[in-house]
């Protein structure tokens, strides 16, 4: 699985746009979120999966990184083209490393 760091994605995000998918829940993503992430809960991935442009890189992100790994997974498995990269170690990450205005819970 490929896998980048928050530190990684800011600089993604500073040089264009990027596809940034939050599958955690609607409560999580209204407490603390990376601004652009859209919302697609774990739950709903396979059959919101036509919302994913496979024809760009798409960061997944969660809390800690296991349930988007598993949303990859489930994309993966399922025919899923386009590249796919876990954020490593979520939204945590992002507020250690990045943006520390974002809410820790």
């Amino acid at each position: 699985m490929l896998e980048i760091t928050a530190t990684e994605l800011k600089q993604r995000m500073d040089e264009g746009e990027v596809q940034l998918i939050d599958v955690r829940q609607p409560d999580e993503y209204a407490f603390a979120s990376i601004e652009g992430a859209k919302l697609i809960p774990l739950g709903e991935v396979m059959t919101r999966m036509d919302e994913f442009d496979a024809s760009r890189d798409c960061i997944v992100h969660c809390k800690m990184g296991g349930r988007s790994a598993r949303a990859i997974e489930a994309l993966e498995r399922s025919g899923y083209t386009g590249k796919l990269y876990n954020l490593v170690g979520g939204i945590t990450a992002w507020s250690n490393d990045v943006d520390p205005t974002v809410p820790k819970y």
